[in-house]
């Protein structure tokens, strides 16, 4: 474990009523009716992120090492 974990410090709301006080909170700081056009906006950056993460990343060239010549049959067969 980490030596400081941030679910320990209640940084993060987990149970539902910190859920809906942050939801209040955007409400009053955006307003009803730019709220939907906040949260579209958002879910598109996320999705095109969600793309172009699998589209640069291709997968690493496999290298093929160099055969080595079969010496066992040649040295030292008395």
């Amino acid at each position: 474990m980490a030596p400081f974990d941030v679910r320990l410090a209640g940084l993060i709301p987990t149970g539902g009523g910190e859920w809906v006080l942050i939801l209040l909170v955007l409400l009053l700081l955006f307003g009803g009716t730019k709220l939907p056009a906040l949260a579209k906006g958002l879910g598109q950056s996320m999705k095109e992120f969600k793309k172009a993460s699998k589209e640069e990343d291709p997968p690493p060239p496999v290298k093929e090492e160099p055969k080595k010549p079969d010496t066992a049959g040649t040295h030292g067969s008395n």
